[in-house]
């Protein structure tokens, strides 16, 4: 147990620690060189203890910040403290490292008061490219890591004089667009660079060990919060499941299967009987298990708990080796991600709902929606458009959905069409609702998102990776499900075919891209019976 503290004091550490994060967040997206970055907000930020345990976090992207609740710990495991010094910034992106995704590159910055390291930032930015077979590192039939990117282990980057040169050089040498992703590694370094001066503000203010003291009670608040949230819930066993539509590399819809156990104020979460490990890019990390998992009990039974290394100690999340959500290193993961990650909150949520069905809504644009654009300008710059669709939210018991939203474990922005039209080889032609794409219910599900983008180029790498296009939306409560999300590529000539989920395919000047997001599910049987 931590020392007392005064619980105004205690606020007042807390709220300061917060508000750093979300300084973090604010550096990246006003300094970064990619779109991605700067307009969609791909990022998240995150604080945490000598110990690698999550204190604080910015209002950034659910499932990014779970799994930095992991990264610092694992990256202390390779690295440990001895070896660190003022002025580093560490960088890293191997999903086994309390990662997720090659793409999402993690920034840490070890902080020191007095000598020895008290906190760490923790920058987490998506790359537009990561180098791999494709344009934009998202390979759809990718059948093991090495095709998917650079694979970066624990690479100090930056030292107190300056940055590296050599390793800056051979991160760069391996990935498309090397000036943008120069300028989004400057950013993330200045975001921990924020948050060290902050930090040692605060250290200053209060004192070194009244710091320390007010983050163990912080610890120590957020697993009392959580543990009253898990005695709201009635003891018992639950089971769930749902299911991703395919895996890319031609396999049919792959089954996450979770069985939830309360007992008293812990619970277990077990995934042991989820699908074996994919061919394709669909798999994911334990801590990606674990972030989702959070992620639920938090919305369902524990709004306000404070995230926090503390949150997870009355949880325990099983998953089993050489499956789907603790394949081995050598399985490819991009997708899994952010397809895989809200499929396991999915089947957590249908697991809790007897608990009570009026705390959830229907089945939502649980998929990123994403399509990846990448080519070259006039000048020979290599340009990557990462674009994420919102589709209709599902209904509750007590109203519709509402349209053209992201759910669950997403919190990116879309990217202005102004913005696309200007800086890529990109003609946004139209966007609106796409009319009577919510389910049918007693409450409605939310319409999806129409959106056409017209190529502008000789030639176009186009990457689509999403989901609920084979298995749409659930209708809750006897609702019926949303339309599912569809993409249509219509050639120059006239020729049109439906882009599979998950696919890479060659566009040229001319070509028309539709994307149709998904409908929400609707609540609750019709009035009239129909």
């Amino acid at each position: 147990m931590s020392v007392a503290v005064d619980p105004v004091t205690i606020e007042v550490i807390r709220n300061a620690l917060n508000a750093t994060a979300e300084e973090m967040s604010l550096v990246v997206m006003r300094s970064a060189r990619s779109p991605l970055l700067r307009e969609a907000g791909d990022l998240s930020s995150a604080l945490t203890d000598a110990e690698g345990r999550l204190i604080a976090q910015g209002r950034d992207i659910p499932m990014h910040v779970g799994v930095m609740s992991f990264t610092v710990a694992k990256f202390l495991e390779r690295v440990p403290k001895a070896r660190l010094a003022p002025g580093d910034v560490w960088f890293l992106n191997l999903p086994e490292v309390g990662g997720n995704h090659l793409p999402d590159v993690k920034a840490i910055r070890p902080v020191f008061v007095d000598g020895i390291v008290r906190a760490f930032a923790v920058s987490l930015a998506h790359w537009a490219d990561t180098g791999g077979a494709v344009p934009g590192s998202y390979v759809a039939n990718a059948a093991d890591a090495w095709q998917e990117g650079l694979r970066i282990p624990p690479f100090r980057l930056f030292s107190a004089g300056g940055p590296d040169r050599e390793k800056l050089d051979m991160v760069l040498a391996n990935v498309r667009g090397a000036p943008e992703r120069e300028g989004d590694i400057l950013a993330q370094m200045a975001a921990t660079r924020a948050a060290e001066e902050r930090l040692h503000q605060l250290f200053a203010e209060h004192g070194t060990q009244t710091v320390i003291d007010a983050i163990e009670a912080i610890h120590d608040r957020a697993e009392a919060q959580m543990r009253a949230a898990l005695r709201a819930i009635p003891d018992g066993i639950y089971a769930g499941e749902d299911w991703l539509d395919d895996d890319g590399a031609g396999s049919d819809p792959i089954a996450i299967r979770v069985r939830v156990t309360i007992n008293g104020d812990e619970a277990t979460f077990d995934f042991s009987e989820t699908a074996d490990a994919a061919r394709g890019p669909v798999n994911t990390t334990p801590f990606i298990a674990a972030a989702s998992v959070f992620y639920v009990v938090k919305t369902l039974f524990g709004p306000d708990i404070q995230p926090s290394g503390g949150c997870y100690r009355p949880l325990r999340i099983v998953t089993r080796p050489g499956s789907l959500l603790e394949p081995g290193i050598d399985k490819p993961v991009v997708g899994g991600n952010h397809e895989t990650s809200q499929r396991i909150a999915d089947a957590v949520f249908k697991a809790l709902e007897p608990t009570g069905p009026e705390r959830l809504s229907a089945g939502g644009p649980t998929t990123s929606g994403l399509m990846l654009f990448g080519g070259r300008r006039a000048d020979g710059v290599w340009t990557t458009l990462y674009e994420t669709h919102g589709g209709g939210e599902g209904a509750r018991h007590d109203r519709d959905g509402e349209s053209v939203i992201r759910v669950h474990m997403s919190n990116v922005m879309n990217t202005p069409a102004e913005v696309i039209e200007a800086e890529y080889s990109i003609r946004v032609e139209c966007q609106r609702l796409r009319e009577g794409s919510g389910g049918a219910g007693r409450h409605r599900g939310g319409d999806g998102l129409h959106r056409e983008y017209r190529v502008l180029c000789d030639d176009m790498s186009v990457t689509s990776m999403f989901e609920r296009r084979v298995i749409p939306p659930y209708g809750l409560q006897s609702g019926e499900p949303g339309a599912a999300f569809r993409v249509t590529v219509v050639e120059k000539s006239g020729r049109a075919f439906e882009l599979p989920g998950k696919a890479n395919v060659r566009l040229g000047d001319g070509d028309l891209v539709v994307v149709e997001s998904c409908g929400g599910g609707g609540y609750g049987a019709r009035e009239d019976g129909s």
